[in-house]
């Protein structure tokens, strides 16, 4: 009885377990088959929503090809709207706006139009502008939907106008290849960059004003290279270049205004490499470059006004930032570093040409750092370091060659640093010392040519440092001390030669030692027969015998003299 019992619990169990199963099953299968309708109910969503999507878009596309203004604008806003409601084909929309602005016939042609057809050029141009509108509001920070990360093509767009202000680009490529601006004001005034492709390749500005004030380059690429400026004011005033590549390499600059005016070079690379300056003005006036590198490499100076007055060249240690001017050519025009501050950074003019024009450094101070005119030609025009001052750091024009035009040191302070004219050759300028102050840097003329030409250091000071001619060679030139002070210092004509030419010290004052140990004297004169004060007289080979074309105070030149020992006078 009791077995029978069990089998029948057992029986029912099996039974109830059976029909839990079931209704699992069940349960699962219905889960599914939700699950499924569900899917398949987002998918014809999505899909419903596609189509939606889709014929907003070319109903959209269609009102923006239109003949009439008022129906264009109407379209060009339902492409904006659909842009920000569809994600996923967000950059087709942005791509069908650009061709919008790309579409041929410029805002304006030049020609004085009919009344009818000016209305309509007007029309089309507020078209245009609302489209630059809604893309640059979507492009600052305050837009609810951002586009700052995708693509913009806006090459070869007529711009005569533009509000860009505030706009960043921090991703994708933006492209203003061949644009043309012509008109109008176009402001990128506080535009970032960072991080995004954007091209002004051959972009033309040819009128109007373009303002870049304030923006900020500070990563990605950034090109205007075979720009040319030709009429517009374009502005770059307290722009920031922080880091990434900025290109001008081959921008022509032959009318109109440019300006750096204030800018900041603090990383990153700047390029003004082959860039052809024939006109207009170009403004670096207070610009700071305190790092990364910015290179006038064969940049051509031809006409027009460069400036770089008030510049700074610094780095927060010596060598630190780089500003190239190799090979660059001065040609024509005034270029102007008038009040620069070289205080750190690197700046290197080795190899560069001046053949025409001016070119100033008036009053420019030198204090840390490096300033290389290595190799330099100077054969015309006239360059100034008028009143610059020199207390730190290096100037080199070592093998530099001074075969025509004027140069200048006048009146300049040099107390510190060290100025270096090493084998330079001095041939046909006229090189200008006049009252210069060497007072405490070390100033060399190793081995240095003088032999044509006139250099002139008439009413210079030597109080202090080292002025150093040794190994010179003086051949031809005319090098005149008059009224010259060596009160100070130390000053070397060790090992010099004279075989020609004519170096005088009229009036000059030598209260201090000058050495000619070592000197040869095989031609032309060497006279101190008008010296004003010969307390300390210099020192020469031979034990106070007079040199071969040496004239001394109160002595005749000592070819004319009759053979034998002279005394010093002592």
């Amino acid at each position: 009885m009791h077995d029978n019992v069990g089998v029948v619990q057992l029986v029912f169990a099996a039974v109830a377990g059976a029909a839990v199963l079931v209704v699992l099953i069940v349960a699962y299968r219905r889960h599914r088959v939700a699950k499924s309708i569900a899917a398949m109910n987002r998918l014809n969503a999505q899909l419903e929503q596609t189509r939606e999507y889709n014929e907003r878009f070319r109903a959209a596309a269609a009102q923006a090809g239109d003949e009439k203004a008022a129906i264009q604008l109407a379209g060009v806003r339902a492409l904006a709207g659909l842009a920000d409601d569809w994600p996923e084909h967000r950059q087709a929309c942005i791509d069908a706006l650009c061709a919008y602005l790309r579409t041929p016939g410029s805002p304006d042609s030049g020609r004085c139009p009919a009344p009818a057809d000016r209305l309509k050029l007007d029309s089309a141009r507020d078209v245009r502008h609302t489209v630059i509108g809604i893309i640059s509001a979507h492009l600052r920070l305050s837009a609810e939907v951002s586009w700052r990360s995708l693509d913009f093509d806006f090459t070869g767009v007529v711009f005569d106008g533009g509000d860009f202000s505030g706009a960043g680009f921090s991703g994708g490529e933006v492209s203003f290849r061949g644009a043309r601006l012509s008109s109008g004001r176009v402001s990128f005034a506080g535009a970032e960059f960072c991080g995004s492709r954007v091209s002004f390749a051959g972009t033309e500005f040819a009128g109007g004003e373009v303002s870049l004030d304030r923006a900020r380059f500070s990563g990605g690429e950034v090109t205007f290279s075979g720009t040319r400026f030709s009429g517009s004011e374009v502005s770059f005033g307290g722009a920031k270049f922080a880091g990434g590549e900025v290109s001008f390499a081959g921008a022509e600059i032959s009318g109109g205004q440019v300006s750096f005016a204030g800018a900041e070079f603090a990383g990153g690379q700047v390029s003004f490499a082959g860039g052809m300056f024939s006109g207009g003005q170009v403004d670096f006036r207070r610009a700071r470059f305190s790092g990364g590198e910015v290179s006038f490499r064969s940049a051509k100076f031809s006409a027009g006004e460069v400036s770089f007055g008030r510049t700074q060249f610094s780095g927060t240690q010596a060598g630190q930032g780089f500003a190239g001017f190799s090979g660059a050519e001065f040609a024509g025009g005034e270029v102007s570093f008038h009040g620069a501050e070289f205080s750190g950074a690197q700046v290197g003019f080795d190899d560069a040409e001046f053949s025409a024009g001016k070119v100033s450094f008036a009053d420019a101070r030198f204090s840390l750092g490096e300033v290389n005119y290595r190799g330099a030609r100077f054969s015309g025009g006239e360059v100034s370091f008028g009143f610059a001052g020199l207390s730190g750091g290096e100037v080199s024009f070592s093998g530099a060659r001074f075969i025509g035009g004027e140069v200048s040191f006048g009146f300049a302070d040099l107390s510190g640093g060290q100025l270096s004219f090493n084998d330079a050759e001095f041939s046909g300028s006229q090189v200008d010392f006049h009252s210069t102050r060497f007072s405490g840097a070390r100033v060399s003329f190793l081995l240095a040519r003088f032999s044509g030409g006139q250099v002139s250091f008439i009413l210079s000071k030597f109080s202090g440092g080292q002025a150093s001619f040794n190994g010179a060679k003086f051949c031809g030139s005319l090098v005149d001390f008059g009224s010259t002070r060596f009160s100070g210092g130390q000053v070397d004509f060790f090992g010099a030669e004279f075989s020609s030419g004519l170096v005088s010290f009229d009036g000059a004052r030598f209260t201090s030692q000058v050495s000619f140990l070592l000197a040869k004297f095989s031609g032309g004169e060497l006279d101190f027969s008008e010296v004003a004060d010969w307390s300390h007289q210099p020192q020469f080979d031979g034990g106070g015998s007079q040199p071969s074309g040496v004239r001394l105070p109160g002595r005749p030149e000592a070819s004319e003299m009759p053979e034998g020992p002279v005394s010093d006078g002592s």
